[in-house]
């Protein structure tokens, strides 16, 4: 894939970021995934998640793959499909800057339109990088993208609020240091009700990015307060194992043939 067509498909996902439209992105761990998600009507770009990936591969997520793993998994299903995909890049593989850039280099090189980095440093949510650190990271970020003439579109985790529901402050100071280092949008975890969608919204001086599940705000709602793109996460990986393991059950039980036993891929 050429950087002139990454830098298209780059232009095009930030151009798919509407306050009041938001970007549905159902998240996708391998080809096959990849390739029957885009092919759905209305889809209009794609996104990874680590975690899916991850147990894909039989590790923890959390970094569990390598920078190198990680890289070949994401060009597997950059490759599978025409359309713009994000990538669900943990914290960049990277403990710094530096390396945070050259990783991030290489992501582009695979044909990545996107990026999501996030600001835990653990596996749980519990240990952020200090604002700085992680101001500098995206700095890095921004920096490959420039260097490599693609407007990588960076959706900056913000782990904050999922963390400490109490850290409503630190969630906003964060997402608004992360977008004037050049995040696109701000990922913010942990906003649960309306009024806290609504509220950052309204705090946060750019583009809110959420994810969502069973029992999360309606998506129609989340287009009015003016989300500008809702992803599902590994929430993705468990509808589709929910699904799974009752056809196995049905089919064990000798019972009726599930009609999606005819569906053509």
């Amino acid at each position: 894939m050429s950087i002139q067509s990454t830098a298209e498909k780059a232009e095009l996902l930030r151009s798919f970021h509407v306050p009041g439209d938001p970007l549905i992105v159902t998240n996708v761990w391998d080809s096959i995934t990849a390739r029957i998600v885009a092919a759905a009507p209305g889809v209009k770009a794609l996104a990874t998640a680590s975690h899916s990936i991850s147990e894909a591969h039989g590790v923890e997520d959390g970094e569990g793959l390598d920078v190198d793993e990680a890289l070949a998994a994401a060009q597997l299903i950059i490759r599978s499909v025409e359309l713009p995909v994000s990538v669900d890049f943990e914290k960049a593989y990277a403990q710094d800057p530096a390396g945070t850039r050259d990783n991030v280099w290489r992501l582009i090189e695979a044909g990545a339109a996107g990026l999501n980095i996030e600001d835990s440093r653990g596996r749980d949510k519990g240990e952020l990088y200090a604002v700085d650190a992680q101001v500098a990271k995206i700095t890095a970020a921004r920096a490959a993208g420039d260097r490599a003439g693609v407007p990588i579109v960076i959706n900056a985790r913000v782990d904050a609020l999922a963390g400490d529901p109490a850290a409503w402050d630190d969630t906003i100071l964060r997402a608004n240091a992360y977008l004037d280092a050049g995040a696109d949008v701000a990922f913010v975890l942990g906003l649960s009700t309306e009024q806290q969608v609504a509220d950052a919204v309204a705090q946060i001086h750019g583009k809110v990015s959420v994810i969502s599940g069973a029992g999360s705000v309606p998506l129609a709602r989340l287009a009015e307060l003016g989300v500008s793109r809702v992803s599902f996460g590994p929430r993705i990986m468990g509808l589709t194992l929910a699904h799974l393991q009752s056809a196995a059950a049905t089919l064990t039980a000798r019972g009726d043939y599930p009609a999606e036993l005819g569906f053509d891929f």
